[in-house]
Protein backbone atom coordinates (compact mmCIF):
# COMPACT_ATOMS: atom_id res chain seq x y z
CA UNK A 1 0.00 0.00 0.00
CA UNK A 2 0.69 3.62 -0.42
CA UNK A 3 0.13 6.58 1.19
CA UNK A 4 -1.49 9.63 0.22
CA UNK A 5 -0.06 13.12 1.43
CA UNK A 6 -2.81 13.54 3.55
CA UNK A 7 -1.86 9.91 4.86
CA UNK A 8 -4.90 8.43 3.01
CA UNK A 9 -3.71 4.70 1.99
CA UNK A 10 -4.28 3.46 -1.49
CA UNK A 11 -4.02 -0.38 -2.79
CA UNK A 12 -1.46 -1.14 -6.10
CA UNK A 13 -3.33 -2.37 -9.11
CA UNK A 14 -2.54 -4.09 -12.16
CA UNK A 15 -4.66 -3.31 -15.13
CA UNK A 16 -4.56 -5.10 -18.49
CA UNK A 17 -5.44 -3.08 -21.46
CA UNK A 18 -6.17 -4.50 -25.07
CA UNK A 19 -7.86 -3.19 -28.19
CA UNK A 20 -8.33 -5.08 -31.25
CA UNK A 21 -9.99 -2.78 -32.99
CA UNK A 22 -10.00 1.01 -34.43
CA UNK A 23 -6.89 2.82 -34.13
CA UNK A 24 -6.15 0.32 -31.72
CA UNK A 25 -2.92 2.36 -30.09
CA UNK A 26 -5.08 5.55 -30.10
CA UNK A 27 -7.69 3.68 -27.42
CA UNK A 28 -4.54 2.48 -25.63
CA UNK A 29 -3.44 5.93 -24.80
CA UNK A 30 -6.99 6.95 -24.52
CA UNK A 31 -8.12 4.22 -21.47
CA UNK A 32 -4.74 5.50 -19.77
CA UNK A 33 -5.97 8.75 -19.77
CA UNK A 34 -9.64 7.74 -18.56
CA UNK A 35 -7.94 5.89 -15.75
CA UNK A 36 -6.15 9.08 -14.49
CA UNK A 37 -8.80 10.51 -12.24
CA UNK A 38 -9.48 7.39 -10.48
CA UNK A 39 -5.85 5.43 -10.48
CA UNK A 40 -2.63 7.57 -10.29
CA UNK A 41 -0.68 5.49 -13.05
CA UNK A 42 2.91 4.70 -12.24
CA UNK A 43 4.33 1.94 -14.26
CA UNK A 44 3.85 0.68 -18.17
CA UNK A 45 4.67 -2.15 -19.96
CA UNK A 46 5.72 -2.11 -23.52
CA UNK A 47 2.72 -2.56 -25.95
CA UNK A 48 2.77 -5.54 -27.65
CA UNK A 49 1.26 -6.90 -30.47
CA UNK A 50 -0.93 -10.51 -29.83
CA UNK A 51 -2.72 -13.15 -31.65
CA UNK A 52 -5.99 -13.11 -30.57
CA UNK A 53 -7.08 -16.10 -28.06
CA UNK A 54 -10.15 -18.30 -27.69
CA UNK A 55 -11.71 -16.50 -30.66
CA UNK A 56 -9.22 -16.93 -33.32
CA UNK A 57 -10.92 -14.93 -36.32
CA UNK A 58 -10.58 -11.83 -35.61
CA UNK A 59 -7.94 -8.49 -35.91
CA UNK A 60 -4.47 -9.05 -33.30
CA UNK A 61 -4.48 -7.58 -30.28
CA UNK A 62 -2.31 -4.17 -28.70
CA UNK A 63 -2.14 -5.69 -25.24
CA UNK A 64 -0.15 -3.73 -22.37
CA UNK A 65 -0.09 -3.46 -18.40
CA UNK A 66 -0.25 -0.26 -16.34
CA UNK A 67 0.36 -0.30 -12.92
CA UNK A 68 -1.10 2.33 -10.80
CA UNK A 69 -2.53 3.30 -7.33
CA UNK A 70 -6.20 3.83 -5.88
CA UNK A 71 -8.08 4.74 -3.39
CA UNK A 72 -10.95 2.55 -4.94
CA UNK A 73 -12.25 -0.85 -3.70
CA UNK A 74 -12.07 -3.58 -5.85
CA UNK A 75 -16.10 -3.10 -6.65
CA UNK A 76 -15.93 0.60 -7.28
CA UNK A 77 -12.71 -0.13 -9.35
CA UNK A 78 -14.81 -3.16 -11.66
CA UNK A 79 -17.18 -0.25 -12.25
CA UNK A 80 -14.91 2.60 -13.17
CA UNK A 81 -12.98 0.44 -15.78
CA UNK A 82 -16.06 -1.06 -17.53
CA UNK A 83 -17.31 2.74 -17.64
CA UNK A 84 -14.62 3.57 -19.25
CA UNK A 85 -14.86 0.69 -21.40
CA UNK A 86 -18.13 1.90 -22.51
CA UNK A 87 -16.95 5.18 -23.45
CA UNK A 88 -14.62 4.20 -25.72
CA UNK A 89 -17.40 1.93 -27.28
CA UNK A 90 -17.26 -1.58 -26.21
CA UNK A 91 -20.67 -3.08 -25.91
CA UNK A 92 -21.90 -5.19 -23.46
CA UNK A 93 -23.49 -8.53 -25.00
CA UNK A 94 -20.77 -9.12 -27.68
CA UNK A 95 -18.84 -12.35 -28.46
CA UNK A 96 -17.69 -13.19 -25.36
CA UNK A 97 -13.70 -13.27 -26.16
CA UNK A 98 -14.34 -11.34 -29.40
CA UNK A 99 -13.27 -8.04 -31.42
CA UNK A 100 -13.83 -5.00 -29.02
CA UNK A 101 -12.35 -1.75 -28.96
CA UNK A 102 -11.23 -1.92 -25.60
CA UNK A 103 -10.46 -4.31 -22.49
CA UNK A 104 -9.50 -3.54 -19.38
CA UNK A 105 -9.11 -6.41 -16.89
CA UNK A 106 -7.89 -6.13 -13.16
CA UNK A 107 -4.89 -8.65 -12.54
CA UNK A 108 -4.17 -7.73 -9.58
CA UNK A 109 -5.54 -5.90 -6.56
CA UNK A 110 -2.82 -5.23 -3.85
CA UNK A 111 -2.47 -8.91 -2.41
CA UNK A 112 -6.18 -9.32 -2.60
CA UNK A 113 -7.50 -12.84 -3.26
CA UNK A 114 -11.61 -12.91 -3.96
CA UNK A 115 -13.81 -15.06 -5.84
CA UNK A 116 -16.84 -13.59 -6.90
CA UNK A 117 -19.09 -14.81 -9.75
CA UNK A 118 -18.89 -11.10 -11.57
CA UNK A 119 -15.16 -10.61 -9.99
CA UNK A 120 -12.41 -12.91 -9.60
CA UNK A 121 -8.50 -11.20 -7.99
CA UNK A 122 -6.62 -12.21 -9.14
CA UNK A 123 -7.82 -12.50 -12.45
CA UNK A 124 -8.44 -15.59 -13.14
CA UNK A 125 -6.56 -16.78 -16.61
CA UNK A 126 -3.27 -14.85 -15.76
CA UNK A 127 -1.35 -17.93 -15.78
CA UNK A 128 -2.35 -19.06 -18.91
CA UNK A 129 -2.00 -15.82 -21.42
CA UNK A 130 1.42 -14.93 -22.71
CA UNK A 131 -0.52 -11.82 -23.62
CA UNK A 132 -0.80 -10.68 -20.31
CA UNK A 133 2.07 -12.56 -18.35
CA UNK A 134 4.69 -10.87 -21.00
CA UNK A 135 3.62 -7.29 -20.17
CA UNK A 136 2.90 -7.88 -16.50
CA UNK A 137 6.50 -9.51 -16.45
CA UNK A 138 8.37 -5.83 -18.03
CA UNK A 139 7.25 -4.11 -14.68
CA UNK A 140 6.77 -6.70 -12.16
CA UNK A 141 8.73 -9.43 -12.77
CA UNK A 142 9.76 -10.54 -9.18
CA UNK A 143 6.13 -9.69 -7.92
CA UNK A 144 4.71 -13.03 -6.43
CA UNK A 145 1.13 -14.21 -7.62
CA UNK A 146 -0.64 -14.14 -4.49
CA UNK A 147 -2.53 -17.15 -4.97
CA UNK A 148 -0.04 -19.14 -6.71
CA UNK A 149 2.81 -18.28 -4.78
CA UNK A 150 5.38 -18.01 -7.84
CA UNK A 151 6.81 -14.75 -9.36
CA UNK A 152 5.27 -13.38 -12.26
CA UNK A 153 8.40 -13.87 -13.97
CA UNK A 154 8.37 -17.64 -13.63
CA UNK A 155 5.03 -17.86 -14.71
CA UNK A 156 5.89 -16.09 -17.87
CA UNK A 157 8.27 -18.65 -18.37
CA UNK A 158 6.49 -21.02 -18.26
CA UNK A 159 3.52 -19.94 -20.01
CA UNK A 160 3.11 -20.88 -23.72
CA UNK A 161 2.88 -19.16 -26.93
CA UNK A 162 5.40 -16.20 -25.84
CA UNK A 163 6.76 -16.45 -29.18
CA UNK A 164 3.05 -15.33 -30.45
CA UNK A 165 3.80 -11.68 -27.83
CA UNK A 166 5.67 -9.34 -30.27
CA UNK A 167 6.99 -6.33 -28.89
CA UNK A 168 5.79 -3.31 -31.03
CA UNK A 169 8.10 -0.04 -31.38
CA UNK A 170 6.97 3.33 -32.24
CA UNK A 171 3.41 2.91 -29.92
CA UNK A 172 4.17 5.11 -26.69
CA UNK A 173 3.15 3.17 -23.47
CA UNK A 174 3.03 6.51 -21.29
CA UNK A 175 -0.37 7.96 -20.35
CA UNK A 176 -0.53 11.31 -21.90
Amino acid sequence: MVSTSDGIAMTTVYLALGSNLGDRAATLREAQRKLGPQVRLDRFSRVYETAPMYVTDQPAFLNMVVRGQTLLGPWELLRFVKGIEAALGRSEGGLRFGPRPIDIDILLYGELVMYAPELEIPHPRIAERAFVLCPLADIAADLVHPALSRSIGQLEEAVPGRDTVVPVTGVIAEAV
